[in-house]
Order: structure tokens, then sequence, then C-alpha cells
């Protein structure tokens, strides 16, 4: 149990040398750790005094001397700063049960939430699911989100709106960001400057679009550049989310990026059909990217789950399910499973980090808003494991400087203390189990974790009679 005191030691942690803001990390390795040794983990021995919301001192286990201050023995437990998910779609979420893809594929997807959309989205229906995910993330122990709103037409104002009374609402627990998200031919409409002045009437605000091959891409890119530049605006695109070699709008991005000499950050997300380019094409567009400081982020759980879909079967389906509501007929295992070349960006000097994208709406069935989770099977896709190394920072510190939140995602003297607890000693443990009995602390202090119920959100969400 956390002490109800404003001053505490924890003592007999493990945290992942990564996370570790600290001038020489090597005084907290090796002090009778039974699995890092072994494992090769990386995990440090610290002990950690907590004092007025604030980490005060780190020392190597075994060192401190508290005195009268009350101790908790984590007892090998590893200690995380609270977790980053820099790519989310919180205007979607929690729209399964109402308006499900029912055949799973992308085009599925957007046009089941385009019907949602048409229907439901008022300003209470978003602002009610949005804070749901804000309160199942914070729960998690997430500490920042940038979510993308579809932003076309009057949904823009609305959506918008409602972020804008969360972030004022959530401002003491979670730093909260938005991307507009659009075709980037959008853009080059009246309705588009409109759109890129109202992302930068909203704090937090990005701007974002859907990039897409074709013989504008370029000056399309140019023009939101400029947009972005004369509201010093960060940048946030949707990226190559396909298995088509020839979808190169990522090295696009990233030569427009030069050219237009931006001096904000732009972030790129999914890049998928990187993975499936020679390594000519590949090396090329790795070179622009780190030429251009752009950051990517993946998103393995949706692209995973939208990818490589039987299309011939999916259309059949389509049309013989909506009258029989019958499942989806087995028969294809996906060969293609949709996540970039995380590796090799990184080893190639580019900022790669994971996140959580869609949760229980069209284009991703399931999802809790849990960066854990997220990280958990990352690890297993993406083999993140050969060694763990730095690969924590993916959802902590290399996301949150992506943010531009330099306090976020690491630990060290003088930090918040807003910390999860674990149970989990090794690796192995912390991603063999759920880890639903973490700790939370926000300033020192516990918070509640209990999730919201799905029954919230019953009278919004009610299945509908042709399910």
């Amino acid at each position: 149990m956390i002490p109800s005191v404003d001053h505490y030691w924890l003592t007999n942690a493990q945290v992942p040398v990564s996370l570790l803001q600290v001038d020489h990390p090597e005084q907290f390795l090796g002090r009778g750790d039974r699995f890092s040794a072994t494992l090769g983990e990386d995990l440090a021995q610290v002990d950690l005094e907590i004092q007025a919301g604030q980490i005060t001192r780190l020392v190597p286990s075994g060192t401190a001397h508290p005195g009268d201050v009350p101790v908790v023995d984590r007892r090998r437990g590893q200690v995380w700063p609270c977790l980053v998910d820099m790519h989310t779609h919180l205007d979607k979420g929690h729209i399964w049960n109402r308006t499900p893809n029912r055949d799973r594929t992308f085009d599925g997807a957007l046009a089941a939430t385009q019907e949602d959309q048409k229907q439901y989205w008022q300003a209470e229906d978003v602002y009610r699911r949005m804070a749901f995910g804000l309160q199942c993330s914070y729960a998690h122990g997430t500490k920042a989100i940038r979510t993308h709103l579809d932003s076309w037409g009057e949904q823009a104002q609305i959506s918008f709106e409602v972020f804008k009374a969360l972030r004022q609402e959530w401002g003491d627990r979670l730093d909260l960001q938005a991307v507009s998200l659009v075709s980037l031919d959008y853009f080059r409409t009246p309705d588009g400057e409109k759109l890129a002045d109202l992302v930068a009437e909203v704090g937090g605000g990005v701007l974002g679009g859907l990039t897409l091959m074709g013989e504008d891409l370029d000056t399309e890119l140019d023009r939101v550049f400029a947009l972005a530049q004369e509201r010093n605006l960060n940048l946030d695109f949707h990226t190559d989310e396909s298995g088509d070699p020839h979808a190169i709008t990522l090295r696009h991005i990233a030569a427009a990026a030069i050219r237009n000499q931006f001096e904000g950050q732009v972030v790129c997300g999914h890049c998928c059909s990187l993975a499936v380019q020679d390594e000519d094409q590949v090396s090329k567009t790795l070179d622009l990217l780190k030429a251009a400081q752009i950051g990517v982020v993946s998103l393995p759980l949706c692209n995973l789950y939208l990818q490589d879909r039987n299309q011939q079967a999916s259309k059949h389906f389509q049309q013989a399910a909506l009258a029989a509501a019958a499942p989806l007929a087995p028969g294809w295992t996906p060969r293609w499973r949709g996540v970039t070349l995380l590796h090799e960006l990184k080893a190639h000097g580019i900022p790669v980090t994971v996140a959580s994208d869609n949760c229980r709406d069209p284009f991703h069935g399931f999802g809790d808003h849990d960066v854990l989770e997220v990280f958990n099977w990352s690890v297993r896709i993406a083999h993140l494991d050969a060694p763990y190394a730095d690969w924590p920072q993916a959802v902590t510190a290399t996301a949150a400087d992506l943010l531009k939140l330099p306090t976020v995602g690491r630990i060290g003297v003088g930090l918040p203390a807003d910390l999860v607890l674990f149970k989990g000693r090794s690796f192995s443990e912390l991603l063999a189990r759920s880890q639903q009995d973490r700790i939370v602390l926000r300033q020192g202090r516990p918070i509640d974790t209990t999730l919201p119920d799905y029954a919230e959100l019953d009278d919004l969400i009610q299945r509908r009679a042709d399910l």
C-alpha cells in the first residue's frame, strides 16, 4: 500500500535503464538482481524518494537511508513513468456495437464510420465517448494522448469544440493534443484554410491529414506545410496504410519537409507499405526521413486487424450477410500483417514509437486504451525483445519528445512522481500477464484505477435491430 503522506520512499524497485534520467546509469546495475544479469534486460535497481509530488532522490537499491520516512518495498517490481499514447482516434471510439464493420476490411471501416458519423456524431455523443476513452487511458496509467479528429465540414467544429472542453476538464491529469484528419486535397479549398485556422485556435492543435498517391500529392503537401508554417503548427500524417509497394507518400512527405525548410515537428503514422518495398527504395526513404527529422508511429494492433482481409470473400459476405446475418465464411489466412520496419527505422536514427490507434470502432473491434497492452503486443509482433534495450521508450520518452513534452515519459530527480508500479519483475513477468493490478501514481498519490463500465454508454450505443 502507498502511504497517504507527502513524503515516502519506494525501495527495491526496478526501472528500465532507458527510462532513467541520470548521469551515470551504470551505478544502478548489478546490485543483487536475480533477473537482469542472466536475461540481459538492463533493469536498474533503484530506491526513489518521493516528496510533495516529485521525485527528490534516486539512489541504487539498498543505499537509501529513509530514517523515519515511510518505506514501500516494491519487491523488485518494475516502476515505469506514466505512459504516452501518441496516435488515437477518440472521436470514433466505442461505436462498434452500434455500427460494426461487417466485413472487417478497411473499406468496410470507412463506410461504417461514415454511416455512424452522419447519424450520431453530435456534441453530446462525441463528448461522452471521448470522455469514456480518457477515463480508460487515465486509469491504465497514461499521461499524454494525441487524438486524430475527423474534420470534414461541420464535424470539425463539433469535434474540436468537444476536444477543447475535455482538454480544459482533464488539464490537471492528461496532456491532450488533437490532430485534424482530412484528405490533403481538402486543404486546397477555402474550408481547408478555415480548418487550419480552427486547429490553430485550439490549444494543443496539430495540423494533419491522410496522404494518397497522385499527381497532385507534392502540390497538396506544399500547401499543408505552408498552412502549418504560417500558424506555427506541427504536422501529423496518416501515411501509406496498405500493402502496396508503390505507395511512397512517406518519402514525398520527407522531401516536402526539406523543400519547405519546415521547422516544426513532423510525425507519420502507419507507414505499412515501407515493409514491402525493395531495399533500394527503403534506403532512399530512410535517408530522407533522417534528414527531415521525421518521427514514425506504428499502430500494430489496428494494422494487424485490417490488413490482408480477403477482399473477394468480403464483398460476397457483405452482400449475403446483410440479409442473413451470417458469420464470415472461413478459409482465408492473412499473409501480410501490416507492421512497418521498426528495427530498420530505429537503427537509422529515426524516432520510432507505437500507439493504440482505434479502440472498439470499425477500424479495430478491440482495444481498451491501455498503452502497456500496445507495448506488450508490439514486443511479440515486431520482436522488440532481442534485446529489449531502449524499446520501452517507444511508449514513453520517445513519444513524449515527439509531442514536445520534455518532462513526460521518464524518471528523474525533479520530475513529477507520475509513475506506474507493476508487480512484474522481469520483462517476461511484466508481459506475460495483463498487470491489471498495477498502481498508478499521479504526483506521488495513488489514483483510482477502476475502469468505466461499458454500460455507461448503453443509451448511446444500442445494438440496432438488424444485427
